[in-house]
C-alpha cells in the first residue's frame, strides 16, 4: 500500500493551476506526506480511523434540521394564529417563507461548497438556522416570525445541495444508493420529531428544541474527515489522501481509488470552463433534463403543501384527533423511506421513480375526488363519512409513494 504513486516526486503541473480553498476548517487528523512518515503514525491513524457510515450519520443532522423545518408549521398553526393574532394568508406566507429563503440558500450553496468546502458550507449552514429559530422562539410579532423563517429557509437550502454532495463524494461506490438515500430518511426524521414533539410542548418551546440539530452538528463536524475529492480538486494532495485513508480504514489498500480520483480530478482541470451558452449543446440536454427535471418535479407534486399542512388536511377530512393523524404520517414516511433506502442499491433508480409516480398520480385522484364527492353529500351521511376516510387514505398512499422513490432519488442522481 502506498499514499501516493511511487513515481510521484512532487505536484504535477495541472497542481500548480488548482483553485486554492479560501478557508479550510482543517480536521483531527494529519498523516506524513510520504509513506515512512505514515507508517510511524500508523497506530495513531488505526485507533482514530472513523467509519464512512459515523460521518453519514453526523452530517445527516442537517436534513433532520430540514425535516424539523418542513414539519413545524403542521402542529403550531393553530397556536401561532391565536397568540399572535394572525390571519390565514399571514401564516400561510409564513409557512411558505421557509422556501423562499431555501432558494436563496441554494443559488449560494454551489460557491459556498467550492470555496470553504462541504464542511465549512454546513458550518454556514447550521448558524442561520440557530438564529432562524431563536428569533421564532421570542417573536412577539409579524416582522420577527418572517425573519426567522427566512434564515431557516437560507440554511436548509445550503443543506439540501451540500448533504447529498458531501456523502456521494466519500461513500464507496457499491454503497452511494444506499448512503445517498439517507439524506431523505433523515428529512423524513426531522418531520416526524416536528409532529411528535408538537403533541407535547407550546411554539416556542418547539421552535428552541428546533436549534438542537445544528447544535449538535456545528461540533460534530470537527471528528469527521473533509470530503476526499474536494480536498483533490483543491490540490491538498497529502489531506486528501489521508482522509481518504481515514475513511476506507488503515489496513485498506487505497492506491487504485486514490489514483481514480487523482485522473478525474485532471481531467475536470483540463476542462473548459462551461458558460451558459454552452448549455444549448445538444450534449448536454438530457443530464439536464433528468438533474433539473426530477428536483423540479420532486418539488411541483405537492408533498410540502401536504406535509406543511397535514393537521388542517386531517382536520377537514373529519379526523378527529388530528394531531396524532399526523403524527402517524409521519411515522409511516420513515418507514416508507427507510425501505427506499434498503431497495436503492437492489432494484435501480428507474423502477422507484416510476413506481413512486405511478402510485403518487393514483393517490392525489383518490384524494381529489373524495373531497369533490364531499363536497355535494350531507354531513351526517355515511358516505361524507366514507370520502373522508378515503381521502385520509390517498394522503397517506401519496406520501408512500413519495418516500419510495421521488423523496429520496432524485437527490441521489444530483449528487451522482
Amino acid at each position: 500500500m502506498s499514499f501516493r504513486d511511487d513515481n510521484e516526486e512532487g505536484r504535477t503541473a495541472s497542481d500548480t493551476h488548482l483553485k486554492k480553498p479560501f478557508l479550510h476548517t482543517g480536521s483531527w487528523y494529519r498523516m506524513g506526506s510520504r509513506q515512512s512518515s505514515a507508517m510511524t503514525s500508523s497506530q495513531t491513524i488505526k485507533d482514530r480511523s472513523v467509519s464512512v457510515l459515523a460521518c453519514v450519520l453526523i452530517v445527516a443532522l442537517g436534513p433532520i434540521q430540514f425535516g424539523f423545518t418542513g414539519g413545524y408549521s403542521s402542529p403550531t398553526q393553530a397556536a401561532i394564529t391565536r397568540d399572535l393574532k394572525l390571519s390565514v394568508s399571514e401564516f400561510s406566507l409564513f409557512g411558505s417563507l421557509s422556501n423562499v429563503g431555501a432558494m436563496v440558500g441554494a443559488i449560494a450553496s454551489g460557491q459556498i461548497a467550492e470555496y470553504i468546502g462541504r464542511k465549512g458550507s454546513l458550518m454556514i449552514a447550521a448558524i442561520p438556522n440557530i438564529i432562524g429559530w431563536l428569533i421564532i422562539s421570542f417573536a412577539k410579532d409579524l416582522s420577527f416570525l418572517y425573519l426567522g423563517r427566512l434564515l431557516e429557509g437560507f440554511g436548509v437550502g445550503v443543506v439540501s445541495y451540500t448533504v447529498p454532495v458531501y456523502i456521494a463524494e466519500i461513500a464507496p461506490q457499491n454503497m452511494r444508493g444506499g448512503l445517498g438515500s439517507v439524506n431523505q430518511l433523515s428529512v423524513t426524521i426531522g418531520i416526524m420529531l416536528a409532529y411528535l414533539l408538537g403533541l407535547f410542548v407550546n411554539w416556542r418551546m418547539l421552535a428552541v428544541l428546533g436549534t438542537l440539530p445544528c447544535s449538535i452538528l456545528i461540533p460534530a463536524l470537527f471528528f469527521i474527515p473533509e470530503s476526499p475529492r474536494w480536498l483533490a480538486k483543491m490540490g491538498m494532495t497529502d489531506d486528501f489522501e489521508a482522509s481518504l485513508q481515514v475513511l476506507r480504514g488503515f489496513d485498506t489498500d487505497i492506491t487504485v481509488e486514490v489514483n481514480e480520483i487523482k485522473r478525474a480530478v485532471a481531467s475536470s482541470n483540463r476542462r473548459a470552463t462551461i458558460r451558459f451558452s454552452d448549455l444549448k449543446q445538444r450534449r448536454y440536454w438530457f443530464p439536464l433534463m433528468i438533474g433539473i427535471g426530477l428536483l423540479v418535479l420532486q418539488q411541483i407534486s405537492g408533498i410540502n403543501g401536504v406535509l406543511f399542512y397535514a393537521s388542517n388536511i386531517f382536520r377537514s377530512a373529519g379526523i378527529s384527533n388530528s394531531d396524532a393523524a399526523t403524527l402517524a404520517l409521519g411515522a409511516i414516511q420513515v418507514i416508507a423511506t427507510g425501505i427506499s433506502t434498503w431497495l436503492v442499491d437492489k432494484t435501480g433508480r428507474r423502477i422507484l421513480l416510476t413506481v413512486s409516480s405511478a402510485g403518487m398520480t393514483l393517490s392525489l385522484a383518490v384524494v381529489a375526488a373524495s373531497f369533490f364527492v364531499k363536497s355535494f353529500v350531507k354531513d351526517s351521511s355515511s358516505l361524507y363519512t366514507a370520502m373522508g376516510i378515503l381521502s385520509v387514505v390517498g394522503v397517506v398512499g401519496m406520501v408512500i409513494g413519495f418516500s419510495l422513490g421521488m423523496g429520496p432519488i432524485p437527490w441521489i442522481i444530483m449528487s451522482e
